[in-house]
Formats: C-alpha cells, sequence, structure tokens
C-alpha cells in the first residue's frame, strides 16, 4: 500500500506563486510515474504534469513555462511549482502515483489540496 499527502494549497492573487508537495509513504516501486491533476467542481479531473522514476516531465500546454514538476527521492516527495499564477488556476490538486509490477497496476491518489487565485 501506499499513501500520499498533499500539502501547500492555498489562497493566492493573480501573478502569485505557490509550491504544493506530496508526500509518498509505503510501497513504492523504483519504476513509475507521478503525476499531478487538477479538478473543478462538476468538471472531470484534468492532468497537469508528470514527473518519471527516469526524470523526464511533461505538462499541459496551459501550465508549461509556468509550472515545474520536481522530486526529492531522499524525502519520498514531489513538488509543484507554480508560478504567475492564474484565476483559472484556481480547482483541487490531487497527486497520483501510478506503477507497476510483476505485470500489476498500482494506481493511488492523494485527498487533494485545493488552490485558489483571486485576480
Amino acid at each position: 500500500q501506499v499513501q500520499l499527502v498533499e500539502s501547500g494549497g492555498g489562497l493566492v492573487r493573480a501573478g502569485g506563486s505557490l509550491r504544493l508537495s506530496c508526500a509518498a509513504s509505503g510501497s513504492i516501486f523504483s519504476i513509475n510515474v507521478m503525476h499531478w491533476y487538477r479538478q473543478v467542481p462538476g468538471k472531470q479531473r484534468d492532468w497537469v504534469a508528470s514527473l518519471t522514476s527516469g526524470g523526464r516531465t511533461s505538462y499541459v500546454d496551459s501550465v508549461q513555462g509556468r509550472f515545474t514538476i520536481s522530486r526529492d527521492s531522499a524525502k519520498n516527495t514531489v513538488y509543484l511549482q507554480m508560478n504567475n499564477l492564474k484565476p483559472e488556476d484556481t480547482a483541487v490538486y490531487y497527486c497520483n502515483l501510478f506503477q507497476t509490477f510483476g505485470g500489476i497496476t498500482y494506481d493511488y491518489w492523494g485527498q487533494g489540496t485545493q488552490v485558489t487565485v483571486s485576480s
């Protein structure tokens, strides 16, 4: 089992910054992918960014150049640095761990952290 705990959300003005953290504990395999998603009430959960265990990153176009996903392996923590925030970035942000072992897929989610950007 894996537990994911997000933190770092809050209220910020447009143009400001926040850093989200996702602390992972439990059975984390050496090959995995960490994702950040976000969800607005009444809408589907959308993918934001990914970081593979090999260090490859990818971002949705709307956050490219403003958000950075990174990892501190010693702390088993993944971060999402969000700069130049816009009101449309307002959402609940979730981290997700996707990993496979022995042909079995494991998919874990955190509880989410609210990010609110005022105009």
